[in-house]
């Protein structure tokens, strides 16, 4: 089994900054691809950014320029630094691993959801 458990999300004001972290445990051979996706109230999910083992990243263009992914390898461990808040950054922020638990089987998880507030 894998799991992957999340922390770092609160209330913050308006410019303020939050970083979020997702640590993958388990039944893991190799991780590919780690990431975020949020989902606002009413609104479809979104795909935040996503890393892969060579940290090469990729971002929403809502969020260039203040979201920045990072990747521990190591601790298998992704985090999401998130600077300039603004209230439409408001969501629940859901870490995902597309990792590998055998040399032939590659599978997606996820995590169970941190809730980011941002107030005006």
């Amino acid at each position: 089994q894998v799991q992957l458990v999340e922390s770092g999300g609160g209330l913050v004001q308006a410019g303020g900054s939050l970083r979020l972290s997702c640590a993958a445990s388990g039944s893991i051979f190799s991780i590919n691809i780690m990431g975020w996706y949020r989902r606002a109230p009413g609104k479809q999910r979104e795909l935040v950014t996503s890393i892969s083992s060579d940290d090469d990243t990729a971002y929403a263009d809502s969020v260039k320029g203040r979201f920045t992914a990072s990747r521990d390898n190591a601790k298998n461990t992704v985090y999401l630094q998130m600077n300039s808040l603004k209230p439409e950054d408001t969501a629940v922020y859901y870490c995902y691993a597309d990792l590998d638990t055998s040399t032939t089987r590659r599978t997606i998880h996820w995590g169970q959801g941190t809730q980011v507030t941002v107030s005006s």
